[in-house]
């Protein structure tokens, strides 16, 4: 009986446990559905107020958008009223062009036809008158063919016997027409030939601008003060002898005020010794050792002055190929002087006046300007080689090389041997030309300043010149004449008269321009 009672207990406890839960699964079941209906209720509540919301704000934007439409439909048609009413309007105008162009056409086609109408009486004049030209035609045939007849049997020649007369009639007539030319151009060749060789020699001239001589004796050196003459003696005269013995030259110092002259032949030592005292003075130190090594120096820099020159007067010429060893010898002419007259810039005078000449009659220049520019080689060493530059120079040119042409330039520029050669006579040419203008030598100044002095006494002996001036080194004379005394119509004859008095008393190269000058001037003072 506990037993049983044990047993049941527990069971009873169970079975209310699954009662409890049955019934409280069952409550919270329909508690749960209770809860869902009425969220469902809520939600059906909720959706139908979304909804109406929904239908008023579609109403409202549909609305909204009606009128939307509707502004916008009639702002298109505003604008589609106006693009019409421009295109009316620009079709209006285009109507109006029409018109005015087709009645401007209209006219035209008026003024076409009246000159239609007058070219077709104008042709019809035309066949008239070529009718009559045709009938006048005829008859100037007949007449013609009347008068041919009638010349033949006067003549007693046909038309081809008369035609092949007057041809060789002409044909004489011509031959001693031609003959006579030809003997008046060989005559005028003859009597302009000397003419026209001067003309080109006064050309020549011209063009070709150079310095006046200067004559070079002796090189002079300043000196600071008195003092340094007895420097540069040294102690028993050690200093002067080793510069003397140095360059090859002689010092002269005597009581010339603040200057030492250096004395010697040879051009290119008396200047190196030159340049070297300058350093010396300038320097200080004045004992043989330093003189020594100063003159070595200066020597070596008058070397690379001479090949620079040398090789500036070949470039100022245009020659290109010339031996190098000529060149330097070339370069030497830059110290030399004969009567005054710089060799180096006379030989580059030389080379320019040949070129233009040979330029002028059509002759080599490359060859003139070669020749005339080695033409006094000979000089640079002359000092140093028996025999006279011109022999020297041509040794010279053989040893080097040159070309035969140029040789005989060379040879042949001072006339001692035949010319062979159009260019050696040129060389020739310049050569006197260049000696002999005006200032390139000392002793043809004082005949260059009296020919100018004479051009104006020739000018000033005419009545009527108040005074003349013969400028541009003689080639023109300036006449101011007395307005009062000459005319303008007088100016020509006094300018004639002049010219013609110089040609016959006066000896000078190329021309003189006679320029009359007649000024009047008139003065007046406002008070």
């Amino acid at each position: 009986m506990p037993f049983l009672l044990s047993i049941s207990i527990p069971l009873i406890v169970v079975i209310s446990v699954i009662g409890g839960l049955l019934v409280g699964g069952l409550g919270g079941y329909f508690i749960l559905s209770k809860i869902n209906v009425k969220n469902l209720n809520q939600a059906k509540t909720e959706a139908n107020r979304i909804i109406e919301n929904a239908y008023s704000e579609a109403k409202t934007v549909k609305k909204e958008a009606l009128l939307e439409a509707k502004d916008e439909s009639l702002k298109i048609k505003q604008d589609i009223d106006e693009e019409v009413k421009e295109r009316r309007n620009e079709v209006r105008r285009l109507e109006e062009k029409l018109l005015t162009r087709e009645e401007n056409l209209l006219k035209k086609e008026e003024i076409l036809e009246k000159k239609q109408e007058n070219i077709e009486v104008i042709k019809q004049n035309l066949d008239l008158k070529e009718k009559d030209i045709d009938v006048a035609k005829n008859e100037l045939n007949k007449i013609k063919m009347q008068q041919i007849s009638e010349l033949e049997r006067i003549s007693g020649l046909s038309k081809d016997e008369a035609k092949k007369e007057i041809k060789n009639a002409c044909i004489e007539e011509a031959k001693i027409d031609a003959i006579k030319i030809v003997k008046e151009i060989e005559q005028d060749a003859k009597d302009n030939a000397i003419k026209k060789a001067k003309e080109i020699i006064t050309l020549a001239i011209q063009k070709c601008a150079a310095d006046h001589a200067q004559e070079v004796t002796v090189s002079v050196v300043s000196i600071p003060n008195e003092e340094v003459k007895g420097r540069i003696i040294g102690r028993e005269g050690r200093n002067i002898r080793a510069l003397e013995q140095s360059t090859g030259v002689e010092l002269i110092i005597d009581d010339s005020p603040e200057s030492i002259t250096v004395s010697g032949f040879d051009p290119v030592r008396r200047e190196i010794a030159r340049i070297a005292l300058e350093k010396l003075i300038l320097d200080g130190r004045i004992h043989p050792a330093r003189i020594e090594e100063l003159v070595d120096k200066v020597r070596k820099d008058m070397d690379a002055t001479i090949k620079e020159a040398g090789e500036n007067a070949c470039y100022s010429v245009g020659i290109h190929n010339l031996h190098p060893e000529l060149v330097k010898i070339l370069g030497r002419l830059k110290f030399r002087t004969s009567y005054g007259q710089n060799c180096l810039n006379h030989s580059l005078e030389v080379a320019h006046l040949a070129g233009l000449m040979a330029e002028e009659i059509g002759a080599d220049a490359n060859i003139a300007k070669r020749g005339g520019l080695l033409h006094d080689i000979g000089k640079a060493v002359d000092h140093e080689q028996e025999g006279t530059h011109v022999t020297i120079g041509v040794e010279l040119a053989k040893k080097y090389k040159e070309n035969d042409a140029i040789i005989h330039c060379i040879e042949a520029h001072h006339g001692g041997v035949e010319y062979q050669s159009i260019e050696a006579i040129l060389v020739q040419a310049a050569d006197a030309i260049s000696s002999a203008r005006p200032g390139a030598r000392r002793e043809s100044l004082e005949s260059y300043i009296k020919r100018l002095e004479n051009i104006e006494k020739i000018a000033n002996q005419f009545k009527g010149v108040e005074k003349s001036f013969a400028i541009q080194a003689g080639r023109e004379v300036r006449v101011i004449v007395v307005p009062e005394m000459i005319s303008e119509e007088q100016t020509f004859i006094l300018a004639k008269d002049i010219a013609k008095n110089i040609e016959n008393e006066l000896e000078y190269p190329g021309q003189i321009k006679v320029n009359i000058i007649r000024e009047t001037r008139t003065v007046e003072y406002a008070k």
